[in-house]
This record gives C-alpha cells, structure tokens and sequence, in this order.
C-alpha cells in the first residue's frame, strides 16, 4: 500500500515538474506585451487654453547601467531589493517575512515587490489590486527574468522609475535635483534620490526636505545592513550638505494651488492613481479663469511682498454657475503647498453676520430701520444660567439706537448680539447650511460674532447665494475629463436650486454696500471700486477677511497666520485692498452692473432717526429698501411741529410713493 502510494505521489511529481518545465519553455517562446507609450495629461482653463501639464516621455533620458553612479545602483539594490541578484524574480524570503509582519500588525502594511515585479507593473500594468493584475505581473516578471539578464533588468528599471516633478528616469532625476549626470552623482546624493520612488511627492527634497532626510536615512542604513558602506560613511554622506538644482526655484507655477486642487478631484473623479494620472494622456477641462488668476496671483505677491509667514487665501467664483474662477491657497507655493482657501479654522468675525441678517429679513424680525441701542451689555442665555457680554472694536459704543443699516456699516457686534438673541442662533445655522456652509457650530450667542471656523471657500459659495438672488450654485472646477483617445470619462452636471426668496437676498445685498459709505469698514478702498459690490469685513486677533460680490463675481479673502499669532493692525488692512483690487482688474471690461430689484422690493424716505417715513420737516432721511409690506406706513413726528404738518405730509404721500415707484421702475429698466 505505501509502495502504491508512494508511486502515485513520484508520478504526480515528475507530471508537475513536467508540466511547470513546459510552461516556462511556453513562456519563453512568447513575446512580451508592447509597452504602452506614457503620454502627456493636459489641464486647461476655461477658455482652452493649457494651465499646466503632467508628462513622462519628454523627461526622460535613458541611459546605459555604465552611465550611472555605482552608489545610485547600491542604494536602490539595498532599499528596494537586497537579494535581487539571488533570486528568480520573486523573493521569497521577502514574501514570508513581510506575510509574518503583516500576520503581527494585523494589517496589509508590509510589501515584498522585488525590482523585476515593480517593472513588470510598471511597464505592461496598472497599480489595481486584484488577482488578475498580480497573475499577470507573476507571468510578466517571469518572461522578463528569462528574456533580460540581471544588469539589463535592472537598467531598464533605473530609467523607467518615476521621481517626482515630472522626471522619469535616474539621469533626468539627477539633471532635475542637481543638474549634474547620473554617473556624476555622490554617496549623499544617490541615497536622497533612491529614496524618492517610494513616495515622489511626500519624500520630494523641493516639496519637504525633512521627509527627504528622513528617507535617505533609511537608504543609508540599507546600505550598512547590506555592508556596501561604513558607519562613518553613512553618518558623513547623511551629514553633507546638498547642492540643488536652482531650476525648480526658477520655474513659478502657474495657478499651482488650483492644480493641485483639480488634480486631487480629477484623480478621485475617475478613480485612478497618482501614476496613472501622469501617464495616461487625460485632458482636464477647467473653470479657471486665466486672467482672473494672472490678477490674483499679481495683487497677492504685491500686497504680501516682505509679510514673512503672513498668509492669504484668495478664493472667487461665477454666483451664476458655480464656476472657480480664481484661486490662491498661500502667500509661497515654493515654501508652503497647504491650501488654506479650504481650511477651516479660522473665524470670519463680522464677515459671518450677513448670515446672521439674513436670517432675521427672513423671519420679518427685522428691517432696514429696526433698532437696538449699542452700549455695554450682559446676554443672559439658556435659561439666564450663563451670561455673554461682547464689546464693540475699540469699546467704541454709540450710546444710542442704531438701526440695521448703521450696524452693518460699523460692524457693531452690540447690535449684532440683540439680533441673534431676538430670532434664535438655530435659525441662523439652518441658513448658514442652507447657503452651503459645512463647518460645524453651536446655537450660541457668540455665534453672530463669527465666534466658529468657517473656510474662505465655505465663505465665497455661501455669499454667491445671496449674489445669485436667493439661486445657489455648487462650486464647479472641473467641467470634464477626457482620455487619450477622447472620450469621456466625466462630465459636470450643475447643482443649481432656488433656496431663497429673491426680495430678502436684495435687501441684504443693499445693506452690504453700505460699508463703502462714509464711516463704513470698507470706506477706505471705495475710491478703488467703481461698480456696485456687496461686502462684509471681519476682524479677529487672528484673522482679517472681506468677502463680497458683485453679480458676476463671489470672492473671500483672508488674512492672518498659520499659527494663530496676532496679526497687527496694518496686516488687518490687507484684506480689503486685495479684494476690492482683484475685483476691480478682474472686471474691468466688463460694463459695471445693478444687482436685480426683485418686484417685492419698495423703496420709501425714511427718516433716519426715527426709522418711520420721513416728513418734509426731518433734517436727515435716506431712500431705504424693504421688502413690500414691511416698510413703514407712519410718519415721523419727532420733526414735526404741529398737526397741519402731519396733514401736508398726508398730501404728500402719493408723491413719496410715486417717486419710489420711479426709482424702483429706473432700477429695472437699467438691468433689462
């Protein structure tokens, strides 16, 4: 029985041994697939014009394993594949020890791809994890072990990896970091370039020179462990000081912050990674507004010049369509990538109570011509168990009533604090979604202060609502993607819904003008603006921002440091300039444009004092808008000196409403 057996077992060994020897025969007659040709990925604006490019073919220079530094060779044989001349292709002390790692931590951390894998995936795969993709890349690494010697593998390797930038290839590498030939290239930097591949973005010397460090670290430990350097040459290669190439510092990106930005959401958009995004050939068609940037990115860099760590965020949108037409995420690209158009971290101070207003106009709580008095005050709240008392700018107080317009001109927070209190802070965060704010925050009376984080980008969408006339548009950056051969693989659809009344938007919008008037916080760059625009600014010890609009444009800016350091009064100054300078430039060619009266808009004389219709005897009254049936229907008559006066004002009603009507009847036509 155990002869039998064991006969079976020998026959069934000699057929595989058999079998597997025919299949390698089978593989070695078989051709390898033609390598796919990299192309070039094109991102353009809005116009069709190229913005930036992501290639592999025109950098990269191939060159003979001979044409390159024998560190360059160890240090990638050390860190990517040790025992690279000792196996077939696969190293199967590097799958077991990476299997155990992986059983101990429990997770799928630990990889074992030798150089021949990695070659194989790179030049006939994709990077997709399925079973498919590793047969295949089993197969391929096999015929490429028997097809190519070690050294031809392993040259083939060294001008198809990709590090970073656009550079394909060691010598073009080498050219891009230290503009010297591959063969040039010393211990210190050999080990920082083979480090590179494994993350081309987090491990780049120009992106994160610490990340860098710490990576030729573990490639120069590599090397010890592989005894191909000493102790002391690893502590003196890691100790040296680097050259870099001046090429990147030279080269200024264009708009790089909305590169990144559309780059990140196009790889999201059709699911495909970093490298293949590089390689693929797919042309991205944006909403960027190539003039709109040039300006941006001119006014920062004039208003930033000698700020050291100071930053900016620039961020402006179409109100009509959603349209990202401008984007500017820090004061250096070189230095610094975060793009803080999206942080949302910083409060927006007063810049945050149109929302507020908003939300009042709404509910009819309030008006043009409503009143609180502005004087030190103590807010109790939830159920007079707490207490909130906020302070003007300066503890400068009226003393007196103000109405809604003054308050927004001045920013009085008094005035500010009343109004969250009589229409309840939930309401105004229901708005605040309803705008397209995100951003988390509490129903508290601190809230009308734009006491919660809320980011620039957050800031432009919501205030292009009340731009739009109460229409909200989602923001749109990428209108579509196509592939190579040009189909394609995404297209926008807008996200455009009514989610306000038109009438209370205008009343809003008429309110936010305001602050260019004289006494206003936005006065001292009137002079600059020679359209209408809607603005709010916001000021905290941290921060300084103006957003507004006009109807062709939504547009945050913001102030301040990235580490939450007090920022001085001058520095609270730049917010306003650069808004109102971008917008200005932006659409100068542009004829100026009225914001629409909507038809249940009214405009009647007030008197200014007591916010009832102004009498022929009040010294001070303004032409004031509200939303028809919540103007005032009595006159003044704190002006007044007898009952005949009251009855002339009477006569003179029809005269008032006539020239209203007038006014409103003017404002139309001009739009239409």
């Amino acid at each position: 029985m155990l002869k039998k057996m064991a006969s079976i077992l020998f026959s069934l060994f000699i057929i595989c041994t058999i079998s597997f020897v025919v299949f390698l025969i089978y593989l070695r007659t078989q051709p390898l697939p033609v390598t796919s040709i990299p192309q070039t990925s094109y991102v353009y604006d809005l116009q069709g014009q190229v913005i930036d490019r992501f290639y592999v073919g025109e950098n990269r220079e191939v060159v003979s394993l001979d044409e390159i530094s024998t560190y360059v060779i160890q240090a990638t044989l050390a860190v990517e594949d040790h025992r690279y001349f000792d196996h077939f292709g696969f190293d199967l002390k590097g799958v077991t020890r990476a299997a155990i790692v992986n059983l101990q931590n429990m997770d799928k951390g630990q990889g074992a791809s030798t150089i021949t894998q990695q070659l194989a995936r790179n030049l006939y795969l994709t990077h997709e994890k399925t079973w498919t993709r590793k047969i295949k890349e089993a197969i391929y690494t096999i015929q490429l072990e028997m097809k190519y010697t070690k050294k031809e593998i392993l040259e083939l390797y060294l001008n198809e990896i990709y590090y970073g930038h656009a550079t394909y290839g060691i010598q073009a590498a080498s050219q891009h970091f230290f503009n010297k030939d591959a063969k040039d290239l010393t211990l210190a930097e050999s080990t920082l370039i083979a480090g590179i591949p494994k993350g081309p973005a987090y491990y780049s010397p120009f992106l994160d020179f610490e990340n860098s460090k710490n990576r030729q670290y573990i490639v120069l430990q590599a090397m010890v462990n592989s005894g191909l350097i000493s102790d002391q040459e690893a502590d003196a290669a890691y100790q040296e000081k680097l050259n870099f190439s001046s090429s990147e510092k030279n080269s200024k990106a264009f708009a790089p912050y909305f590169v990144d930005y559309v780059r990140k959401l196009a790889m999201d958009r059709i699911n495909i990674d970093e490298d293949d995004f590089n390689q693929g050939g797919y042309q991205i068609y944006t909403t960027l507004d190539i003039n709109a940037q040039k300006i941006a990115e001119e006014i920062v860099e004039e208003k930033m010049e000698d700020k050291n760590e100071l930053q900016v965020a620039l961020i402006s949108i179409d109100p009509r369509n959603g349209y990202v037409k401008a984007m500017v995420g820090g004061s250096n690209y070189e230095k610094n990538q975060y793009n803080r158009v999206f942080a949302n971290t910083r409060q927006p101070g007063s810049a945050f109570k149109p929302v507020l207003y908003l939300t009042a106009l709404q509910l009819n709580e309030l008006t043009a011509v409503s009143q609180f008095k502005s004087e030190p005050t103590a807010f109790s709240y939830d159920n007079g168990k707490k207490s909130y008392m906020p302070s003007n700018f300066g503890d400068k107080y009226p003393h007196d009533y103000i109405d809604l317009r003054q308050a927004i001109a001045e920013s009085d927070n008094i005035f500010a604090v009343n109004a969250i209190m009589q229409i309840g802070a939930e309401n105004v965060i229901s708005t605040a979604r309803t705008l397209g704010i995100t951003s988390p925050m509490e129903p508290l009376p601190s809230l009308a202060l734009g006491t919660y984080p809320v980011s620039p980008f957050e800031m432009a969408y919501a205030f292009g609502t009340i731009a739009n006339q109460g229409i909200k548009a989602e923001p749109i950056a990428i209108l579509r993607i196509e592939d190579a051969f040009g189909n394609i693989l995404f297209e926008a659809e807008p996200h455009i819904e009514k989610v306000m009344e038109p009438e209370y938007t205008y009343i809003m919008t008429n309110l936010m003008k305001g602050i260019f008037d004289s006494g206003g916080t936005g006065n001292r760059v009137s002079n600059i603006l020679k359209r209408p625009v809607a603005a709010k600014t916001g000021t905290t010890n941290t921060d300084a921002w103006m957003v507004g609009f006009t109807p062709e444009l939504s547009t945050a800016v913001w102030i301040g440091y990235d580490k939450d350091l007090t920022i001085s009064p001058v520095e609270s100054t730049l917010a306003s300039p650069i808004f109102a300078e971008f917008t200005e430039r932006t659409l100068e060619a542009i004829p100026p444009k009225l914001f629409p009266v909507p038809d249940e808009v009214v405009s009647v004389y007030v008197d200014v004092k007591s916010g009832k219709l102004a009498s022929e005897d009040c010294p001070d009254s303004r032409l004031e808008t509200f939303v028809r049936g919540t103007e005032p229907t009595e006159y003044c008559s704190i002006h007044s000196s007898n009952d005949s006066d009251l009855d002339s004002v009477t006569q003179q009603e029809g005269v008032e409403s006539e020239e209203s009507s007038w006014w409103n009847d003017l404002k139309r036509w001009w739009n239409n």
